[in-house]
């Protein structure tokens, strides 16, 4: 399995010498002011000494795709443009958390909510198969999102979507805070396309008490060896990111 982090640019080296296999960056680091500002944005993560395979944070948290303050002509404005900028630094993988962009009003629908990330994934989904894209959604805990919270929401709702590029991914941490038992993620099975981790109060790996060595019968269960990023919290991130490195290695 390949193991990566969630890290901007600044920290590759590190990370390279850390062991790591890739990086996994945001792609609202990929906005700018001007075009030259997003050529060497796209340069730099091109020469970056660790590959970017997979891109997180896929909104902007005030680019709302839930609610009454919903533009369709921005978010479609928006994928146009992001999403190839996604491809031409080498990823492969987007994952759709973007809580911010994806809480629904407390007076909203929650019915309504869901009708508009779906249309949201359609319209991601058109893109991501041009581009030979994966978008993977993931569940995130009920203090970051009230929409969409367990590895099984995000599954009903790929499978509602219905489209290759759509997948899902499960995130140690949020199954963790949601008490969401980790046979989700057998029954989640082929949709499975990416995995999130950190420890207990989202510290490195290693450094907790989550249960990983049930994470990887889950992920073994479902022959599951692609790729895995550590998102967590550093309290010295270049103390410990070999350790965290050393550790996932061990387990997985």
């Amino acid at each position: 399995m390949k193991i990566g982090c969630c890290a901007s640019l600044d920290q590759a080296v590190m990370l390279q010498e850390a062991g790591f296999d890739f990086l996994e960056v945001p792609v609202v680091s990929l906005m700018g002011e001007n075009q030259q500002q997003v050529n060497e944005r796209i340069k730099a993560y091109q020469d970056s000494p660790l590959p970017v395979e997979v891109c997180n944070i896929l909104l902007p948290g005030s680019l709302k795709v839930t609610g009454n303050q919903v533009d369709q002509q921005a978010l479609d404005t928006y994928l146009a443009k992001m999403l190839p900028r996604v491809k031409e630094i080498g990823a492969d993988t987007v994952v759709f958390g973007s809580g911010g962009a994806r809480t629904y009003p407390t007076d909203f629908s929650a019915g309504e909510a869901h009708r508009q990330i779906v249309h949201f994934l359609q319209m991601v989904a058109r893109y991501a198969e041009s581009l030979e894209l994966t978008m993977v959604i993931e569940p995130l805990n009920r203090e970051e999102s009230n929409a969409i919270n367990t590895v099984l929401e995000a599954t009903a709702l790929a499978e509602e979507v219905n489209h290759p590029s759509i997948k899902v991914l499960a995130d140690f941490y949020h199954m963790q805070k949601e008490q969401e038992p980790l046979t989700n993620i057998a029954k989640a099975d082929r949709w499975i396309r990416h995995i999130h981790v950190a420890d207990s109060n989202r510290f490195a790996p290693g450094t907790g008490s989550y249960p990983y060595h049930d994470l990887r019968e889950q992920l073994e269960s479902i022959d599951y060896h692609q790729r895995l990023s550590i998102e967590c919290q550093w309290k010295d991130m270049e103390a410990e990111a070999a350790e965290a490195n050393r550790f996932l290695h061990e387990i997985f």
